[in-house]
């Protein structure tokens, strides 16, 4: 049953639906990208279908298209899952030689990089206990993770193999978010105090990092970095008190649609549809058994929500490998 459902959602992938969607008389769900959040309440990475408005990860739900969680996988025994996959914290989708990845981080310390939709493992390590925050791969295949009370960003040698572990590594105080920039070919790192570009230097196997820019934040407490997709060469970043977009070639902060009622304080993740221009955000809600998490999600143009049922919802992010140009 397994291999008829793998099968399924590659077919889907093949002829650019979403996984459990049909073509034809779905206008309106097609539309939309699925979404991806990383759930604390069910320790489990969860797909979403974009067109509905509710989900429910704990029971039979049409809308819940794909899930992963470490608990329980044996090849990652070795890594004591009951403890590193404590709190995912971040869940992103990648394209690498012609594959697709989750990528996914825990506070425990879990990052790993899972075949999608098969779930095959490329590469999994416990960081350890600072925080693993963020993740993004690599064209060379190694990955970046960032960790927050670690106050580093690391380039694992991923690509060396499923379980290595070296790395190089950057001091960045309260590092938070991490994203490749295609467009500049520089590791984009985001702190406490600052938003940092990282140069890639050495080899696949033996990596190197060197900070190229450093900029000051225009508010404290950096939490999200992720793409404009639907602006070039910017970046959304989040503070403790605002939601900003940078432009990298001009090398400043700068104005975008909707900001005024868009930016606001607690964001944990935000970003744009590529299909749609529609921005997803997740913020706290009052009253969620997780102080830190949400079971709703906050959309813009147009405006509306989206709710896990019993969620704990800490990032959501579009459920799309483009990385922004």
């Amino acid at each position: 049953m397994r291999r008829l459902w793998a099968a399924m959602l590659t077919a889907a992938l093949a002829v650019g639906t979403s996984p459990g969607t049909a073509s034809a008389g779905s206008a309106r769900r097609a539309a939309a990208s699925p979404v991806v959040a990383a759930d604390q309440a069910t320790r489990a990475v969860h797909v979403l279908d974009g067109g509905l408005t509710q989900w429910d990860a704990g029971g039979d739900s049409r809308g819940v298209l794909w899930s992963w969680s470490a608990d329980g996988q044996q090849e990652l025994g070795d890594l004591d899952p009951d403890s590193s996959w404590t709190n995912p914290s971040e869940a992103k989708f990648r394209e690498l030689d012609g594959r697709r990845y989750l990528l996914a981080t825990a506070s425990g310390g879990l990052a790993a990089v899972v075949g999608y939709p098969d779930r095959e493992v490329y590469w999994a390590a416990d960081t350890g206990t600072g925080n693993a925050h963020s993740i993004d791969l690599l064209p060379d295949g190694n990955v970046a993770v960032a960790a927050s009370t670690g106050g580093y960003v690391r380039l694992y040698a991923a690509s060396a193999g499923p379980r290595v572990t070296r790395h190089a590594q950057v001091a960045l105080a309260g590092a938070h978010g991490v994203h490749w920039d295609p467009g500049t070919r520089l590791l984009w790192a985001l702190g406490s105090r600052e938003l940092v570009a990282l140069k890639v230097s050495g080899s696949a196997g033996d990596p190197a990092l060197s900070v190229a820019r450093r900029v000051d934040l225009p508010t404290r407490n950096g939490h999200d970095l992720a793409p404009v997709l639907t602006a070039r060469g910017r970046l959304w970043v989040t503070t403790a008190s605002a939601v900003y977009q940078y432009a990298t070639a001009q090398g400043r902060f700068v104005s975008y649609p909707l900001q005024s009622r868009i930016s606001g304080p607690g964001v944990k993740s935000i970003g744009d549809d590529p299909r749609t221009g529609q921005v997803l955000l997740a913020r706290p809600e009052p009253g969620n058994p997780c102080d830190w998490c949400t079971s709703t999600l906050t959309l813009y143009q147009p405006d509306g929500t989206r709710t896990l049922l019993r969620g704990g919802v800490y990032k959501a992010r579009w459920w799309t490998t483009a990385r922004g140009q």
